[in-house]
């Protein structure tokens, strides 16, 4: 059979016709390897579900990797043990600029490259029910929760201490109460707290049960300390949470957040990185539709530029023909 095939079209064809096939099947023969945050977080959500999503549409042999936050996936791929990862604006600035968390790391994160921005994690001030707190100042000699240790909620609450120009001494009480199996909104709920800081993509049904059983609801952020934040750092914008997000919120809350990227290293080649975003982009009704915060913007490369923050030649390459 193969030696009559060979007689009719010829050897060199056929030559041909068996590199090329072997050469396609091989194209993502290597599994891409994505860093995302632990086990139930929306990262580890989203991680999986672009998964899915390069598997069943390009074909592209994914796997997602949880780890237990930015800094060991900014790690892993830096030094090529993943090959994408999700990763918070805000960590990706410390990263390369060595501030906040990586003050002291002699750690070098030059070859890391933006792909895609995913998602929107916004920084949310809850309140209790009739604690007198409808914008940010009126924070001053209230009892906060300012997160545990080394929490995005502590990171952040410094962040906003720092732009309001406050210290601890500024508040009635000053709480470090983990988010771990929601002991902050237990004690806001309770009552031990009048404030709380919630880090996290919206509608949250967490936030919801929240706002349902305990009447708490989301303060504005919108201050003239908090505009100076954003023009200052990049890594920040302005973030608007619906109307009727939540049970009795009827109005619109003004806040600010930061982004999810899918950074990749500069290693991962420049054809792969197109194919993917091609299938992301060409799939944004399959993430929104998983969650209205997976809109899929594009980057805005003003605010790259500013953040220094460097884009994959694979993206250079899809955003410039899309």
């Amino acid at each position: 059979m193969i030696s009559t095939i060979i007689r009719k079209i010829g050897r060199p064809i056929l030559m041909a016709v068996m590199v090329l096939g072997l050469w396609s099947a091989q194209v993502f023969a290597y599994e891409i390897l994505i860093g995302t945050s632990s086990p139930d977080t929306f990262s580890s959500f989203t991680g999986r579900l672009i998964q899915r999503v390069l598997d069943r549409q390009a074909g592209i042999d994914c796997r997602t990797v949880q780890a237990s936050g930015d800094i060991d996936n900014l790690t892993n791929l830096r030094e090529g043990s993943l090959d994408m990862a999700l990763i918070d604006s805000r960590m990706l600035y410390d990263a390369i600029h060595k501030t906040g968390n990586f003050e002291f790391l002699d750690i070098d994160y030059e070859n890391l490259r933006v792909l895609t921005a995913l998602y929107d994690v916004p920084v949310t001030l809850i309140t209790g029910k009739n604690r007198g707190i409808s914008v940010l100042e009126d924070l001053k000699a209230k009892r906060i929760n300012i997160g545990a240790p080394l929490s995005v909620q502590r990171l952040s609450f410094d962040t906003i201490l720092t732009a309001k120009r406050w210290s601890n001494k500024h508040f009635r009480l000053v709480s470090e109460i983990s988010n771990s199996q929601g002991q902050d909104a237990m004690a806001l709920c309770h009552g031990s707290v009048d404030a709380m800081i919630h880090i996290g993509v919206h509608p949250d049904p967490s936030l919801g049960q929240l706002f349902r059983l305990c009447k708490a609801k989301a303060a504005h952020m919108n201050d003239k300390s908090i505009d100076g934040l954003i023009a200052r750092h990049p890594a920040f914008s302005k973030f608007v949470i619906p109307p009727d997000t939540y049970i009795s919120q009827t109005e619109a809350v003004e806040t600010f957040a930061t982004k999810v990227f899918l950074v990749a290293s500069e290693n991962l080649d420049e054809e792969t990185a197109s194919q993917i975003l091609e299938t992301i982009y060409g799939n944004r009704r399959i993430f929104f539709n998983a969650h209205p915060s997976l809109i899929l913007n594009r980057p805005d490369m003003k605010r790259m530029n500013l953040a220094n923050f460097k884009l994959h030649k694979g993206a250079i390459r899809y955003f410039s023909v899309e």
